[in-house]
């Protein structure tokens, strides 16, 4: 999923690799690293300029990562915590004991649900 204000920079990149899949038959190195300078310009200008919307937008995007993504790329052996024994399990925290390098690590993070307006989903079913 692209947002509006990505979709200059989408396009210039795929532009780009059109180009280096021509690059093997024409030397257009030049005109890649021009386009690519333009891309990295471009990038900085639309982030530096976000409105508090396209900010939202980017916190809310359904492609974004959340805790576990990052726990799972950052350590071994990561065991994860439920539950507190009396009421039960909160599934927008997440933590759990991990290794990272030669340190055992406990972590601690919020991570919220990957479907869409989850919580109009289980108040639908709680209804029933």
């Amino acid at each position: 999923m692209v947002l509006e204000f990505e979709k200059p920079l989408v396009e210039l990149e795929q532009k780009v690799e059109e180009m280096r899949k021509m690059a093997d038959t024409l030397d257009i190195s030049t005109e890649v690293n021009k386009l690519e300078a333009k891309i990295n310009e471009l990038r900085k200008n639309i982030f530096d300029n976000l409105t508090p919307w396209q900010i939202v937008q980017l916190a809310r995007h359904p492609e974004r990562p959340y805790t576990l993504d990052y726990i799972y790329l950052m350590t071994e052996n990561f065991v994860e915590l439920h539950g507190d024994r009396n009421y039960g399990d909160d599934k927008a925290v997440v933590g759990g004991f991990a290794t990272i390098g030669d340190y055992s690590v406990m972590i601690i993070g919020q991570q919220k649900g990957r479907i869409r307006n989850r919580s109009l989903q289980k108040f639908r079913n709680d209804e029933s």
